[in-house]
């Protein structure tokens, strides 16, 4: 049995973005219930170097819309990354699960061999499409996902493991 390019990734992508609003959900709910200013948590981060979570949930986000969207050929929607709540960061997340799901299977198919091309802070790079999925996209979706689940973790958010992988 083989496994798509769009099995590889939309459904994975759109998955792990609900478990990640879910957790942004329960985050703010503690921050309700414990009395701690929701800004705190939204700008904490685990070391002084590294992004803080609004940041950490606008690269996931951006990871799954533009791989998405590369992988079918198309350019992906630009978002303002202006969120400053945890409504703002969910509704991100949201606008972005709306955005893969419309996107089909034959857009994505067959994409292993397209050359995928984009830009970063510092270069342009391009890639065959199976290993920018596996080596680039899935492994940044992840980082980000997991490294927001540390920071609330970190700042007391009873959230564990189960959260992190959503329901089978």
């Amino acid at each position: 049995m083989t496994i798509s390019m769009y099995q590889a990734s939309v459904p994975t992508f759109i998955r792990m973005l609900d478990n990640l609003a879910a957790i942004l959900e329960k985050a703010a709910a503690h921050a309700e219930a414990k009395k701690i200013d929701p800004a705190v948590l939204v700008g904490s981060r685990l070391f002084p170097d590294m992004f803080p979570l609004v940041k950490q949930v606008q690269i996931a986000t951006d990871a799954a819309k533009g791989g998405a969207a590369r992988l079918a050929g198309l350019e992906p929607p630009a978002f303002e990354d202006n969120e400053a709540t945890f409504a703002d960061l969910v509704a991100r997340v949201r606008k972005t699960v709306a955005y893969l799901q419309t996107l089909e299977p034959g857009q994505i198919d067959g994409s292993e061999d397209r050359t995928v091309t984009w830009k970063t802070r510092t270069a342009t790079k391009s890639m065959q499409g199976m290993p920018y999925l596996l080596n680039h996209v899935l492994p940044n979706l992840y980082f980000h996902i997991t490294t927001t689940h540390g920071i609330l973790r970190h700042n007391g958010v009873e959230i564990g493991k189960g959260d992190y992988l959503g329901r089978s």
